[in-house]
């Protein structure tokens, strides 16, 4: 399988990158990068072709794209592929607002093309195995939800609201927003939530406590914040807490960890070795690709964690809830 790279703006794509390189039936076949420099250093650091603009990148035999580039460039990236017949996985959030997710969707299921949802965090083995004990029905029936996605702040464009969207809320609420949906298989109807920036400087949020109600009645909150300094152990956290009528669960999905000590401004790292998310996420990809089929995670996944997300900035705003 022929796959190829649009724009390493976002990191996630370095990952990506890795992950393609180490199944044996898949070939990088090119990076499109409209950062030059950025675009050079990449296609040699992944022994691959650099293609400087969108149609000579588009016009290589390929058959399918990852798009890893500004948020508020997705539309215009995904257009581009899908009417060059290519199947995508587009970086998280799928938009910038619900009317693009939209017609992103509508555009890939025009051209009858694959789109994905890049929600890798479905795809961690504690995260997997709590679907699992929920479907077997052993935490009973769920009452609630309580979750975090707490990190640093990335910077960069991530922090210009013009390229990104949002702050930490749109960056750390769809992942945890996604989870939830999967876990309970219910819609979102109410968002309250305060989003301000409370640990830096920056004229976007870096944090929000969102509270959240499901169509089925079932309550979740959800901390997102770029609220870890440089020398912090780890980037962040990802943690869900399933409150049922038998049991509560609470998992971290970067807990697997060694502590390591060095000598430094960062003396103690925190060393991850859990199963690779972002690895089982492009084999999922893949495997759709290959097998012709509906995506685990769909553009609508996308649309309705992005849904959420900008409902909360609305609720803040408003100082009010919104209904969905």
């Amino acid at each position: 399988m022929k796959i190829g790279l649009m724009s390493f703006a976002h990191m996630h794509a370095y990952s990506y990158a890795d992950s393609l390189m180490k199944l044996p039936n898949v070939e990088l076949v090119g990076i499109f990068d409209d950062d030059l420099e950025r675009g050079k250093e990449v296609a040699e650091k992944f022994n691959t072709i650099h293609y400087p603009t969108q149609p000579e990148f588009l016009a290589v035999e390929m058959d399918a794209v990852i798009i890893c580039s500004e948020n508020i460039r997705h539309k215009e990236m995904v257009f581009n592929a899908a009417r060059a017949k290519k199947h995508i996985l587009c970086e998280k959030p799928l938009a910038t607002t619900v009317e693009d997710a939209q017609q992103i969707i509508d555009v890939c299921k025009e051209e009858e093309v694959i789109l994905q949802t890049a929600f890798p965090v479905r795809f961690s083995s504690s995260i997997r195995k709590l679907k699992t004990l929920i479907e077997k029905g052993e935490l009973g029936d769920i009452v609630a939800f309580r979750s975090t996605n707490r990190g640093q702040n990335p910077g960069g464009w991530f922090i210009n609201e013009d390229q990104s969207g949002g702050g930490a809320v749109l960056d750390h609420t769809v992942h945890m927003v996604d989870i939830m949906r999967w876990y309970l298989g219910s819609e979102i109807t109410e968002v309250y939530s305060i989003v301000d920036s409370y640990f830096h400087d920056i004229d976007i949020d870096d944090a929000g406590l969102l509270t959240l109600e499901f169509e089925n009645g079932v309550i979740a909150s959800h901390d997102a914040s770029w609220s870890r300094f440089s020398e912090y152990p780890t980037w962040g956290d990802v943690t869900i807490e399933v409150v049922g009528t038998k049991k509560t669960i609470k998992v971290d999905a970067l807990k697997e960890h060694l502590k390591l000590y060095t000598s430094g401004s960062k003396s103690l790292s925190n060393v991850f070795y859990g199963n690779d998310m972002d690895f089982g996420l492009i084999q999922d990809f893949v495997e759709c690709v290959e097998q012709k089929k509906e995506p685990s995670i769909t553009g609508y996944d996308g649309l309705k964690a992005l849904e959420v997300a900008l409902a909360a900035y609305q609720s803040s705003k408003l100082k009010e809830k919104v209904t969905l």
